[in-house]
């Protein structure tokens, strides 16, 4: 059982100003795994205080300096990746092959492309007699997910620390474990004091007071949309930077000169990895009419090598909580009432899982884009096809949502497929199940939010632009 209940702000843990705790449940059992503390208005005023004085002299250290100290956390964090990975697996229930490898590991290729990054950056240009400065914005609020706590933390993290700024922290009450142990790599490998503040929380009450507080500078937050606008309203009236990497309904467009197989298997492993609880996931599969029946065969086949269980051993885990597996549930059994076809799964348990929150994977056929299922970010292991006669239509289709996170192209032609893809209303493209990169910009268009992470690209959402006119006279003579 682990006991969460303090919180780390000026490089100590301290008791928090409140006595209310949660109790944080294992997904997988639905036991109690461990408990954290709820913090207050009064725990984040503690950690801005902190954060505000440790910014006059992070701000000031060299560029080498703060890459030595991100190199060290490298270190340290791969000797704490075992805890890590195991305690995203009892926080979140993702199998331990994916806590171990992707959800813990891709933090060292975050922190190591933004080094590579920060080295040839320029913090300075000069326009003639003017000179243009870049400098860290100050103090930073970061609300973080559960659904990838340790990726979408280090990809705030790196770059914030690298320009110069400081950091107040609320990870996500459902899965607290593995940015506590985060916080205690930071200590261990000598970050100063209040540069990262953790305070455990919830929304309403620690969200609110991180997102409104006149003394954070800007807040980055990743989350649903609905959450994301809450965060906007509060932050406005302090007129603070908000960066905003919200949620998704990805278009996979299945081109019919594409490797159906290799198309339809390459996305549906990226849909169901993360038990589907991934914001860029290709939910939606745009497919032609002419190879349906083809392409519907391969996706049931597929999806039977992505069968839910223990997370020891399995593929595929539980979700992350009981609210969520009743959404999942809901929307699953909306598809049901407004008509499209189970092909496989379904609402329901899988058979034997009857304890854990446990999804059936699901696949929809004869989807229109008006169904909920295809408007609705399900945050689980469902698919849903949608048929396409034209290239038009099926483009259509694909910018036919609120949502412009991520988009998929599936094309044996590669000019093909980068002419689809240029007409895709979305921030993140992927055209043949590449790989993820981490040097290139990752964000939305639309309602999938505002600003870019990852790699040299992030940098500029923690910078505040300075023009100093007649810096260089002699430029100007």
């Amino acid at each position: 059982m682990r006991n969460y209940t303090k919180f780390y702000i000026g490089g100590e843990w301290i008791e928090p100003t409140s006595a209310r705790t949660l109790d944080v449940f294992n997904p997988a059992t639905e036991k109690v795994a461990g408990k954290i503390s709820l913090g207050s208005v009064g725990d984040v005023d503690k950690a801005v205080k902190a954060a505000r004085n440790a910014f006059d002299f992070w701000s000031q250290t060299s560029i080498d300096e703060r890459i030595a100290m991100v190199v060290k956390i490298a270190e340290v964090y791969k000797k704490r990746a075992n805890a890590i990975g195991e305690a995203i697996t009892e926080e979140m229930g993702a199998p331990a092959w994916l806590a171990g490898g992707p959800q813990t590991m891709s933090v060292i290729g975050h922190l190591m492309t933004a080094i590579d990054a920060m080295k040839d950056f320029k913090f300075v240009e000069d326009k003639g007699a003017s000179r243009v400065v870049k400098e860290p914005i100050g103090v930073c609020g970061f609300i973080t997910p559960w659904n990838w706590p340790m990726n979408q933390l280090a990809a705030k993290f790196a770059p914030a620390i690298l320009t110069g700024c400081t950091i107040v922290h609320k990870p996500s009450e459902i899965a607290p474990f593995s940015a506590y142990i985060f916080a205690e790599t930071l200590d261990e490998a000598g970050l100063p004091a209040g540069v990262y503040n953790l305070v455990n929380g919830d929304g309403p009450i620690v969200g609110a007071a991180i997102s409104s507080h006149p003394n954070i500078d800007m807040v980055s937050f990743t989350g649903s949309t609905r959450a994301g606008v809450e965060v906007a309203k509060a932050a406005a009236p302090s007129v603070k930077r908000v960066h905003q990497e919200l949620g998704g309904k990805s278009p996979n467009i299945i081109l019919e000169d594409a490797d159906l197989d290799a198309a339809v298997t390459g996305s549906l492993a990226t849909l169901m990895m993360n038990s589907g609880q991934s914001c860029l996931a290709p939910t939606r599969m745009i497919a032609p009419k002419s190879k349906m029946k083809e392409i519907i065969e391969i996706a049931k086949n597929a999806v039977e090598d992505w069968t839910p269980g223990e997370p020891a051993t399995a593929k595929m885990g539980p979700v992350v909580s009981e609210s969520q597996w009743n959404k999942i549930q809901g929307l699953i059994e909306k598809g049901v009432a407004e008509g499209a076809t189970v092909i496989t799964g379904g609402p329901g348990k899988p058979e034997g899982l009857e304890t854990g929150y446990y999804v059936k994977p699901t696949i929809f056929a004869d989807v229109t884009n008006d169904m909920t299922i295809a408007r609705e970010e399900i945050f689980g292991p469902v698919l849903v096809i949608i048929g396409y006669d034209t290239e038009d239509e099926a483009i259509k289709i694909a910018n036919d949502t609120e949502y412009g996170l991520a988009g998929y192209v599936q094309s044996g032609d590669i000019d093909h497929a980068r002419k689809v893809a240029s007409k895709i209303r979305a921030g993140y493209i992927n055209i043949n199940n590449s790989q993820m990169d981490f040097s290139v910009p990752f964000g939305g268009y639309k309602r999938s939010g505002n600003g870019r992470e990852f790699g040299e690209h992030a940098f500029d959402e923690f910078l505040e632009l300075k023009s100093m006119l007649g810096h260089n006279p002699a430029s100007a003579a």
